[in-house]
């Protein structure tokens, strides 16, 4: 299932994330993942299952192939290619001087911010994660860019549940089920055409 997380700024969205990922614990209730409390796993277990693309992912100053294999480093090239034709990364990698030895330098200064979301989903792809945390990883690009990394976004999120917080209406959109998050509560929750229907404050972020 695809769900997303919509509200204005301070509702929650971003806090949900910190819980899934046990950068702190809830002070009251649990979180659970498949009907266990996240205190009672491992952070190495947790962290193994569920993959986060920001809308800024960390590259490293290193290659394209080590930042692509940086979550099972000892995946073979196969994979690492099969990863980045999925994350329609693979026709620009192909094009540069050194391919994909080619250094992405300091935060992948050397490419562009389209280049370095394709190359976090393909890493994504690579990890297989059990659950997909995505930060509204297109906000920050261009239309030309956003086009080519939602499409390697929808390949990622085939089969796999995906949660997304979401300021743009395509993503919304898109989803099964959208929760409205206000004053660090949940408001409402539908598909978009429910509560564009039902809930003003939905109506007016959207």
């Amino acid at each position: 299932e695809r769900v997303a997380l919509v509200g204005p700024s301070g509702a929650g969205k971003s806090t949900l994330f910190h819980l899934l990922l046990r950068f702190y614990d809830p002070t009251a209730g649990t979180v659970r993942i498949g009907g266990c409390d996240l205190r009672d796993l491992s952070l190495a277990d947790i962290r193994d299952f569920i993959v986060l693309l920001p809308q800024d992912p960390a590259l490293f100053s290193t290659s394209i192939r080590h930042n692509i294999a940086f979550g099972p480093p000892d995946a073979y090239e196969a994979e690492i290619i099969a990863a980045a034709r999925q994350a329609e990364a693979h026709g620009f990698i192909s094009a540069l001087d050194h391919g994909y030895d080619t250094p992405v330098g300091e935060k992948g200064v050397r490419l562009s911010g389209g280049q370095r979301q394709r190359i976090a989903i393909a890493r994504a792809i690579l990890r297989d994660p059990g659950l997909l945390l995505l930060d509204e990883a297109t906000s920050a690009l261009d239309a030309r860019s956003e086009a080519a990394v939602q499409v390697a976004l929808e390949s990622l999120m085939k089969d796999r549940t995906s949660i997304v917080i979401a300021h743009r209406l395509a993503t919304v959109i898109r989803a099964d089920r959208i929760f409205l998050l206000d004053g660090c509560r949940i408001v409402a929750t539908g598909t978009h055409e429910q509560l564009i229907t039902e809930s003003p404050l939905y109506r007016h972020l959207a």
